[in-house]
């Protein structure tokens, strides 16, 4: 790897992109073998809020019957109090472009503050049932308290659990497990929830560009999109034996996979690239699947066996083509 950085300033040398002086300084700062822990320590604070929380939970289920339902409750609304004062205290507030805290450590103040209200508010429903029956305002209220702290603190984290609560509100859960085990085929309203939601996340994103709102959230939003759209579309290719419905979600992951390949482009995001390639892979090969049930391949099986193995080989290729490409349009 160093050899490579070397041999990279050099050749911006010899094409006198940098002078000698530059040449030489990067070189010296180089041997000081500097490097940052920026991102390490980020990771334990994440990881850090993460087991803060999920301790809280555990010491709620486990001296639950001890501790008492107001004494957690009330625990839990001071630390809250107490976490989103001090957030609040060193906002620099609300900004329509991208913004951060002088110290990175309140910005997982307003994630832990963010989870503990999800936490209050999931408790005080199961206990108390403020909400009365009303299922549904217990997790539509955390949804809007985490969208609120997501614009006005810009925590791209909150955001993603604001996303994933709207996504449950309308019945959908979001996780990378439980949206493959979404039950598509078993109520079909699911399907077109969630290509509605993956469309309304995408106006959205057109229209913070408009209005100058927030765009380094848009990569958030689209990644959902993709997913819900796709992997929607995909489920019903399979599963779903209505005449003419899964030509229709054919069409639609179609018009998805189109769209993708042009914003991923425009924003070079190689994560929109990679998984649009391999959802439209999936789709087009469950739709000619779909084709073939209409043609008799007696006469010529063993032909297509052994045209098979070549097919998927030609495809990993081109899928490293296509990433490479990508990466050089990009650069």
């Amino acid at each position: 790897m160093v050899k490579f950085e070397t041999e990279a300033t050099k050749s911006l040398l010899d094409k006198n992109l940098i002078t000698e002086n530059q040449f030489n300084e990067i070189v010296a700062y180089r041997d000081l073998n500097i490097f940052s822990l920026n991102a390490e320590l980020k990771f334990f604070l994440y990881l850090s809020v993460l087991l803060f929380t999920s301790g809280i939970g555990v010491l709620i289920y486990q001296n639950i019957d001890t501790i008492g339902h107001i004494a957690i409750l009330s625990i839990l609304l001071i630390i809250i109090v107490v976490c989103f004062y001090y957030c609040f205290k060193h906002s620099k507030g609300f900004q329509k472009t991208e913004t951060a805290f002088e110290n990175p450590v309140i910005e997982y103040l307003v994630l832990a503050a963010n989870i503990l209200t999800c936490i209050f508010i999931g408790y005080l429903q199961f206990q108390y049932k403020p909400f009365g029956t009303h299922y549904g305002l217990a997790t539509l209220v955390p949804t809007i308290v985490s969208f609120i702290c997501a614009y006005y603190f810009d925590n791209k984290s909150v955001l993603t659990i604001a996303i994933t609560g709207l996504a449950a509100y309308i019945g959908l859960s979001v996780t990378p497990q439980d949206l493959l085990n979404n039950d598509f085929y078993g109520h079909q309203n699911l399907s077109y929830s969630a290509v509605l939601l993956g469309g309304l996340l995408i106006l959205w994103t057109i229209y913070n560009l408009r209005i100058n709102l927030k765009i380094h959230f848009n990569l958030i939003y689209l990644t959902f999109a993709l997913h819900l759209i796709s992997i929607a579309s995909i489920s019903n290719l399979v599963d779903y034996n209505e005449d003419g419905i899964w030509f229709l979600f054919a069409i639609v992951l179609a018009g998805s996979s189109y769209y993708f390949y042009k914003i991923s482009h425009e924003i070079r995001a190689i994560s929109l690239y990679v998984f649009m390639i391999i959802y439209a892979y999936i789709g087009v090969n469950i739709f000619l699947f779909r084709i073939f049930e209409f043609i008799d391949f007696s006469d010529v099986w063993a032909l297509f066996v052994l045209i098979l193995p070549a097919y998927f080989i030609g495809s990993i290729i081109l899928f490293i083509k296509l990433i490479k490409n990508f990466n050089k349009e990009i650069a």
